[in-house]
């Protein structure tokens, strides 16, 4: 755990502020990559994941940018109404699920506040990159002003690209980074799906649909205790309920948080973290949306 201070908070998009993070006792921060989060413990029960997007070179400063959601679950609301400059904060290590690995070419897109965590990779990129930036106003767009002046960028302020026009003019072998919206990322999986010779690195900031649920058993290895986890609720939540204390933070798969090493049992992947290869493993599961394929999971708790 890092203790920061807020030094600077920006507002860079209509409802969009950016937050600058320095360490309190002035020793430099941890290293971190293109594409990583950190956990930003705002209160208690109130632990949310933000992409850093600042300068990764930079030691002595961290950046995020929260956009106000009136109807989330309060955290950015927190961020806006509550955090001012000089304010103390506890912040986790930075973790990376999104990592910038090497191309030929890449091809960059993202819809607004998805910006975040690819405005790092642009200036780590060493191949030769577009980035593809669409919002539902030029204002309400992250960053629009410092990106629209690259050559290499192109704005969609108030409309959607065309995907499979930007799909086919890119050779075979271009990586292709996108954050965004779920119907966004929908549909360049679906274009990608078409093109395997263009592999897709998605980021969400919610969960994919998830399929049909059923009951079955837990059993925590270090106390032997088993627990019923019904169709309609999650393994974090029965196992919470049983006061075994897990940290959260997003609770929809997407943040590798709540991470949990499994000892027995087939898992139902849910998350949007884990590799096919590391989902085949089934050594690992997320409890906030994981599930279990058989009758019992025997997990490390």
């Amino acid at each position: 755990m890092n203790t920061v201070r807020v030094t600077r908070i920006t507002v860079v998009a209509k409802g969009v502020v950016a937050l600058e993070l320095r360490s309190a006792d002035h020793r430099p921060l941890p290293t971190w990559t293109p594409g990583a989060h950190i956990d930003v413990h705002l209160g208690p029960g109130l632990t949310r994941q933000y992409s850093l997007c600042g300068d990764p070179a930079d030691s002595a400063v961290w950046r995020i940018a929260v956009r106000r959601q009136e109807n989330g679950r309060g955290g950015s609301r927190h961020v806006h109404d509550n955090l001012s400059e000089q304010d103390l904060i506890e912040v986790g290590e930075p973790r990376n699920h999104f990592p910038l690995q090497p191309a030929p070419r890449y091809l960059f897109l993202a819809g607004g506040i998805g910006i975040t965590p690819i405005r790092p990779m642009l200036t780590a990129a060493t191949a030769p990159w577009e980035l593809h930036y669409a919002g539902r106003t030029t204002p309400a767009m992250p960053f629009h002003d410092e990106l629209a002046a690259d050559p290499r960028v192109t704005l969609y302020p108030n409309g959607r690209f065309d995907l499979d026009a930007l799909l086919d003019r890119h050779p075979p072998g271009t990586r292709v980074y996108c954050c965004g919206p779920s119907g966004m990322l929908q549909a360049v999986e679906q274009a990608c799906a078409r093109r395997p010779d263009h592999p897709l690195h998605l980021e969400r900031f919610t969960a994919a649909p998830a399929g049909r649920s059923e009951a079955f058993e837990v059993e925590l290895a270090r106390t032997g205790r088993t627990l019923r986890v019904p169709a309609d609720r999650s393994i974090l939540e029965v196992v919470e309920a049983a006061g075994v204390p897990i940290l959260s933070s997003c609770r929809e798969g997407t943040c590798g948080t709540c991470e949990t090493a499994v000892l027995a049992g087939t898992v139902d992947h849910r998350d949007t973290l884990l590799t096919p290869a590391e989902q085949a493993a089934d050594d690992t599961l997320f409890p906030c949306v994981s599930r279990s394929l058989g009758p019992r999971l025997v997990l490390d708790l």
